[in-house]
């Protein structure tokens, strides 16, 4: 919704997104169009203080303002629950769909979220089906009344049954990642256009930082091509897809580019004074200095993912030194947990607040040793896919290898004992830190959940356990180490 960019970058055209900005560009696109629509593959919530103290509601205001047909639920529409979605839900004025869960025994969704809904634009009926990660429950905070299953027999039912109704143009909004995409694309019959998110994969025929063509053309198992798109993430992009059918609403072509959203747009004014309106409350926050920062502190999403990172570091650290004189030993955070870097200078608790806006709490508990490899190796088992699992540690080294299978990549771990590194002993018992959510299974950390022994899952804040470390720092240095070795 709003950027972490400056007036004066602003005012420079450096930045990049934002609301106003793309309810620019989009009038501009839907007046090159008479049959238009516009859709979200989800993850409208996190990524800035207005989550966190709007809790949707902003997002809701905005998107109903640039005129959104559709979204899918993402996995971080359930990080406060089932309750905090549904007020969103109650607060558009489109459908927010689901196919691949069973809601019924959730109250606060049952007979709401549906999986798939119809729409009509230029005379003709298009059916639109939503997804999310089957592994949302690991991700999030469904709660114990949903259950997940598998997208592509969810959207092959989906697409049945609106083919049954006489639509025959299909679009998918799937949160699920450019590769599962790929796989519904080629196995589910009858599906058009797929939506995607979650990857956030940039697709683009002229740029060589894309990861594949924009759209990506699969036939699926009845010899009909789907298109594919996805365009990044933060709103850098507009994906823009044009899309001819013949009478039996097969695609006869799909061209399209993502369109950048930057500084070259007119922000829309209205909209900016109330983006300022709502920043209103969070000032106070957001410019509250913590600590001061000698060089950036860097938190690349690919970097965070699949090596040791700085904020990963500096993250581990601080959860550590918080809970050391426990008697804890190891500190493991997901990487994918950590959302922003930090510039030079000074650090504001609104830039904390950036990195880290999930509210998770630090949790302690007690681990096997053997257990640590095990989540170790969940951690770097989806490394390929930049999965949001990968484990930035402290009080720990580790090598492992990327060309291994899964579940047998992690080997040298070192636990610190002193001032020294020694072998880690896969029968003893460990005291282990890491955040609520992993704690409770999340990101695949079901061992945490499971073998966790005299847990404690109340911790402070986490985003106040960083802010404390930094400000008893004389001046913060990033760094990284030898703690994560990648064969």
């Amino acid at each position: 919704m709003i950027s972490s960019c400056g007036a004066e970058d602003n005012a420079e055209g450096k930045c990049f997104g934002g609301t106003a900005r793309l309810d620019t560009v989009i009038k501009d696109r839907r007046a090159a169009s008479n049959n238009s629509i516009l859709v979200d593959g989800g993850d409208q919530f996190q990524g800035s203080l207005f989550y966190t103290y709007y809790k949707g509601k902003a997002a809701a205001e905005f998107m109903n303002k640039l005129g959104y047909d559709a979204m899918t639920v993402g996995n971080h529409e359930f990080d406060d629950g089932p309750e905090v979605l549904r007020g969103f839900m109650d607060a558009v004025d489109f459908p927010v769909l689901m196919s691949n869960a069973d809601v019924s025994k959730e109250p606060q969704l049952a007979d709401v979220l549906k999986p798939s809904t119809v729409v009509e634009q230029g005379g003709e009926k298009i059916g639109l089906i939503g997804l999310t990660p089957d592994d949302t429950h690991e991700l999030s905070s469904s709660g114990p009344n949903i259950t997940f299953s598998d997208p592509v027999e969810a959207v092959t039912r989906e697409a049945e049954k609106l083919k049954a109704e006489g639509v025959n143009k299909i679009i998918v909004l799937s949160h699920s990642g450019y590769n599962v995409d790929k796989e519904i694309a080629a196995k589910a019959p009858g599906i058009d256009v797929i939506v995607g998110g979650h990857s956030n994969t940039y697709l683009s025929n002229t740029s060589d930082k894309a990861q594949g063509p924009y759209p990506t053309m699969i036939d699926g198992p009845d010899g009909t091509p789907t298109a594919i798109v996805q365009a990044y993430a933060y709103g850098k992009f507009l994906g823009e897809l044009n899309v001819t059918f013949d009478d039996e609403g097969v695609i006869t072509e799909a061209v399209g580019e993502p369109i950048i959203v930057d500084g070259k747009i007119v922000e829309n004014p209205e909209l900016v004074s109330r983006i300022k309106e709502l920043a209103e409350p969070l000032d106070e926050i957001r410019q509250e200095v913590v600590a001061e920062a000698s060089a950036p502190i860097n938190a690349d999403r690919d970097t965070c993912r699949s090596q040791v990172c700085e904020m990963g570091v500096l993250v581990a650290e601080a959860s550590l030194a918080r809970v050391k004189d426990q008697g804890v030993q190891i500190a493991i955070q997901n990487g994918g947990g950590l959302r922003a870097s930090i510039d030079e200078g000074e650090i504001t608790k609104g830039e904390v607040l950036t990195v880290l806006p999930f509210q998770n709490t630090l949790s302690t508990f007690e681990l096997k040793g053997s257990d640590v490899i095990a989540a170790l190796e969940n951690g770097v088992g989806q490394v390929e896919e930049g999965a949001g699992r990968f484990p930035q540690v402290a009080g720990l080294k580790f090598t492992f290898d990327k060309s291994k299978p899964a579940g047998e990549r992690v080997s040298d771990v070192m636990v610190q004992e002193g001032e020294e590194f020694v072998p880690l002993d896969p029968e003893k018992t460990y005291g282990v830190v890491s955040n609520n959510f992993m704690r409770g299974g999340g990101d695949g950390y079901e061992i945490f959940e499971s073998n966790g022994m005299n847990a404690y899952d109340f911790g402070p804040d986490l985003a106040d356990v960083v802010s404390d470390y930094l400000a008893a720092q004389n001046g913060y240095t990033a760094y990284t180490d030898d703690r994560i070795t990648v064969k």
